[in-house]
């Protein structure tokens, strides 16, 4: 299921076609960050990174040079170093680079000041993602003033600087089918964690239970790491979009609000279902979460190729604001309420967002000014919600401090739309059941 190092080439001839003549693209890797005194955290590739090398250390740079007759891929990264491969784990060095990652030339990081203005020279254009990375964009502009210093012996700067995000932001929105095979994956293993909390879960448990029993079960299947921090809001912390605490007791008549998704290979899952603590929705419970369902559907059921990307959004704004009305949160008519954006009060936030390597993944959501169109091998979450604020005075107290949110991955494929993550019940009826059965 890994992706193949034929993958990553084309990823990069891909990348290296769209550049302009005569050019350069250079890529740092992630930086390793302090967590307190001694302790990093955890070392995490940077996505644009590892897109096109597969690399997974850091203090690393890519650097693309199309046309180049000893190679258009040059990598720099840590040499081997014995004394510190026993303290931090072992290191491919430049040989490994070359042998196991396909790298045309491959030097020792501590020589890129001398080596890598000699590759800018000559080529009229860099491409480079300026902005994301202070300190690195101060060496991009270190080598580029060295050639610069060199004017009059002869030496050939290059006169313009181009984005790169933009060529390969747009690379990575449409997913190959390796990727797609890896993103189904991490949403099984997400799906069979999100089923384990609903059985775990009872009145008196803890809400960083619940995050442990997830974590248990992608660890257990290959998934070491969560794509995001995992919310699991209990009753009113429900009402919290990212409330990430954890810390509170579930209490008899909650509702529980999990969003959790695993990372696999460098690829995120993103799934929420909503529950109620003690295996049985309220009355007012269940006329919500089957208005944030209904809208979950209708929006899920236009997701095809020639859609635009706006479209799942206003289907579950009309579905949320009708359904709010009818049972009396809201007061007029739809189109009113719509054009007045009355539904933000209990709806806030936008049906989704793409996803890919990164959670909230990248690609332009709009082209020109209009919506984007989906095509095949886009994936996007779809993931409306109700929030009742538990001060919310202009409701009756029995809708308060109700939060649903109801999340899947979804494929945008030839033909229409797959649901990644459909392994998790999401009906009132499944859920019940499947609570029922656990506590029994």
């Amino acid at each position: 299921m890994n992706i193949s190092k034929q993958e990553f080439a084309r990823r990069r001839k891909n990348l290296m076609a769209q550049l302009e003549p005569d050019s350069i693209a250079i890529v740092p890797s992630a930086r390793e960050l302090t967590r307190n005194r001694d302790c990093d955290y955890p070392f995490r590739q940077d996505s644009d990174f590892f897109y096109l090398t597969g690399f997974s250390e850091p203090e690393a740079v890519l650097v693309l040079l199309p046309g180049r007759k000893h190679g258009q891929y040059v990598l720099f990264c840590r040499d081997r170093d014995p004394a510190m491969e026993l303290w931090n784990g072992y290191r491919a060095g430049p040989e490994g680079a070359c042998a196991d990652f396909a790298a045309d030339d491959a030097f020792p990081i501590s020589d890129i000041d001398d080596i890598l203005p000699g590759l800018i020279e000559g080529r009229e254009r860099v491409y480079y993602a300026m902005g994301g990375h202070a300190e690195f964009d101060r060496k991009v502009m270190s080598w580029v003033n060295v050639i610069r210093s060199k004017v009059r012996s002869g030496a050939h700067p290059p006169g313009e600087f181009l984005d790169l995000n933009h060529l390969l932001h747009d690379l990575r929105l449409y997913k190959s089918a390796a990727e797609i095979r890896v993103m189904r994956k991490a949403a099984k293993i997400s799906a069979a964690a999100h089923v384990r909390a609903m059985q775990f879960c009872k009145p008196g448990v803890n809400e960083y239970e619940l995050e442990a029993e997830i974590r248990h079960e992608f660890a257990s299947n290959g998934a070491r790491d969560a794509a995001y921090s995992t919310i699991v809001g209990a009753g009113n912390n429900g009402c919290i979009l990212h409330y990430i605490e954890n810390c509170e007791t579930v209490k008899d008549g909650d509702l529980v609000l999990i969003d959790a998704g695993c990372e696999l290979q460098c690829y995120a899952a993103d799934i929420t279902r909503t529950f109620p603590a003690n295996g049985k929705f309220s009355k007012e419970q269940k006329a919500l979460y089957e208005l944030v369902l209904k809208a979950q559907l209708a929006a899920i059921k236009i997701i095809k190729p020639g859609s635009h990307w706006n479209q799942a959004h206003d289907v579950t704004v009309k579905v949320i604001t009708k359904g709010l009305v009818e049972l009396g949160l809201l007061k007029g008519t739809v189109k009113k309420l719509i054009e007045a954006g009355a539904y933000k009060d209990f709806y806030m936030h936008r049906a989704g967002h793409w996803l890919g390597m990164d959670v909230h993944d990248v690609g332009d959501y709009k082209v020109g000014d209009e919506w984007r169109v989906l095509e095949e091998g886009m994936v996007l979450t779809v993931e409306p919600g109700i929030y009742v604020a538990p001060d919310n005075k202009k409701v009756a107290k029995k809708w308060r401090g109700i939060g649903i949110r109801i999340e899947d991955d979804v494929l945008v494929t030839k033909e229409g739309h797959d649901v990644l993550s459909d392994e998790v019940p999401k009906t009132v009826k499944e859920i019940e059941a499947l609570m029922a059965k656990s506590n029994s």
